[in-house]
């Protein structure tokens, strides 16, 4: 027998051994896998995806089979099996086809809603090879898993009954899986990425220089030192409008904006990080300001510049802000190991910042606000108790992308009043929470607010937002009619699929054009600010022309960056 025959036999009788019924229920996952969720998506993702999701597929048509033999089902003639699997796979192939040849229109219809350029094809040949490795690599690991199960199983089979040790053979196997995933792969893979990003935090970017004026922090006078403050606080300190801008924009006198940020490496511990913050704010006089902004960043500590400086620009820089990090990693990766991590910091630095806070007279001390973008939004929520400042409540929070698990925005979306959509709900009459989008809210911005002003501004591309674990069941209220503005008409609700495509929408949420998805954009952040703090100052032409100035500005700087590697944090 010559070696192309020693080959081809192990891999003739595996093909042999496939399920038909598993590879037909494969196919309609795989081409469910083909229609467009929120995100535009690429040959390489859209290939991990439909290869994921034809595995996940063929193994509910193993689990059919077997389930039917286990119940000793009536099984039909060989005959008519044959044929009826010939024509199902048949009318499966063709549907598969036909989905292929959709796939380039259904990513063009996201596209056309983000106003992004129409592509010529979705390389069905590519998602086609991508999606078999997936599946070949996920049939292996399920394969292995059964050895491990009859392996286990016949070791006890001779002591307990057969069926007593198949269960503890699947167990068994399960529990020492989910061992070596957790313990060698997650924990080796956790240590390997917060030590490069740890890194990746120290290096001191020649663009950035430490700041000269005493009043900033990291200067010589500043008591965090400048490499301190990890590359995203050293981003967030050395940037921003300075008075001068902000007066050559605005015409009027201005003052240059307090900006306080304390890195992870500053001090051990988040209460130490938080009462260096606090002496670090009131070394800048910020609390002589008329607005405070305690801010929760994301998981690298990022913070989005198209929300500070658009509330420095409308109040003519007369604005403090402070926020310290709490982690290495980015969001996801943040939210998967180190969920505490960020809520414990956020309370803590709120914690002491509201603290001193009560302790000034009312009438000379500032307004002061929370702020979060996505990871930072949900830990912001938690950072205040409400028995704490229910006597001297704050102003109120501008949260925007809250992450779906964010408790009070679930509470509120959940409590929606009726007729209102899941993408931009209305709460009750709209005096304490209001949502907002790309237009605007559906509240009238002379409606009456409360002492306290809450603001969400949120995307219906966000998948953020928008995912939950249900959809795997049960079609989201947000795909019924209207839908969101950002969001393809051709979207349609798959079990199961649906809810992998959003999970897959979730990870590549910053990768759309500003305005979409999970980038936040300037203009935007305009009209939310204006309603959280109450700006009367400003004319709606000053207003139209502040969005112009700073979306056009944000812009240049989204085509000027060359940052396009992995640690990059835009949120998410």
């Amino acid at each position: 027998m010559s070696v192309g025959q020693n080959l081809a036999w192990p891999i003739r009788r595996q093909m042999l051994s496939l399920s038909g019924v598993g590879l037909m229920l494969g196919a309609l996952f795989f081409a469910a896998a083909l229609t467009p969720t929120l995100i535009p998506r690429s040959y390489l993702t859209q290939g991990a995806l439909a290869g994921a999701c034809f595995a996940i597929g063929y193994a509910a048509g193993i689990l059919w089979r077997w389930l039917w033999h286990y119940l000793e089902l009536p099984e039909p003639s060989a005959r008519v099996r044959s044929t009826a699997n010939a024509l199902v796979a048949a009318g499966c192939l063709l549907v598969v086809i036909i989905y292929l040849r959709r796939a380039a229109e259904w990513q063009n219809s996201i596209r056309a809603v983000m106003k992004m350029a129409p592509v010529e094809t979705a390389h069905p040949l590519k998602v086609c090879a991508i999606a078999l490795l997936t599946f070949v690599v996920l049939l292996a690991l399920g394969r292995l898993f059964v050895l491990v199960v009859r392996f286990l199983a016949a070791r006890k089979g001779r002591i307990i009954p057969r069926k007593i040790a198949n269960v503890l053979g699947v167990l068994l196997a399960t529990l020492l899986f989910w061992s070596i995933a957790n313990n060698l792969l997650v924990r080796t893979t956790f240590r390997a990425l917060d030590s490069s990003f740890r890194e990746f935090d120290a290096l001191i970017e020649p663009e950035r220089p430490q700041p000269t004026a005493p009043g900033k922090t990291g200067s010589a006078a500043s008591l965090v030192k400048w490499n301190e403050l990890g590359r995203a606080g050293r981003e967030f300190v050395a940037s921003g409008p300075t008075a001068a801008e902000i007066s050559g924009f605005t015409g009027r006198a201005a003052q240059e904006p307090v900006r306080v940020y304390v890195g992870l490496g500053a001090r051990d511990t988040p209460q130490a990080r938080a009462r260096l913050a606090l002496d670090e704010l009131k070394r800048q006089h910020g609390f002589e300001r008329a607005i405070l902004i305690v801010i929760t960043p994301t998981g690298t500590g990022w913070i989005d510049p198209a929300a500070m400086g658009t509330v420095e620009y409308l109040h003519h820089g007369d604005v403090a802000s402070v926020a310290m990090q709490y982690s290495y990693l980015n969001s996801p990766l943040s939210l998967l190991f180190q969920p505490e991590y960020g809520a414990e910091a956020a309370r803590a630095l709120f914690s002491e910042v509201y603290g001193y806070w009560t302790t000034l007279p009312r009438d000379k001390r500032p307004k002061l606000y929370l702020h979060g973008l996505s990871l930072g939004a949900m830990n912001s929520e938690k950072s205040a108790e409400l028995f704490e400042t229910i006597g001297d409540p704050i102003a109120g929070a501008l949260w925007s992308g809250p992450p779906f698990e964010s408790r009070i925005w679930r509470s509120v979306t959940a409590n929606r009043n009726q007729g209102s959509p899941e993408w931009l709900p209305e709460f009750r009459d709209g005096r304490f929470v209001r949502f907002m989008n790309q237009n605007g809210s559906t509240v009238a911005a002379d409606a009456p607010w409360s002492a306290l002003r809450v603001v969400y501004l949120q995307y219906a591309s966000d998948a953020i937002v928008l995912f939950d674990y249900r959809d795997a069941y049960r079609a989201p209220a947000w795909m019924k009619a209207p839908r969101g503005p950002d969001v393809s008409p051709e979207l349609r609700w798959y079990p199961v699929v649906t809810m992998l495509q959003l999970a897959l929408d979730m990870a590549v949420a910053t990768s759309t054009p500003m305005g979409f998805g999970h980038v936040y954009a300037p203009e935007h952040y305009v009209d939310a600010w204006v309603a959280v703090t109450d700006v009367q100052d400003w004319s709606a032409d000053a207003l139209a022309r502040l969005k112009d100035h700073l979306a056009a500005a944000a812009r240049k700087a989204a085509e000027r960056s060359t940052d396009d590697n992995p640690y990059a944090d835009r949120g998410g």
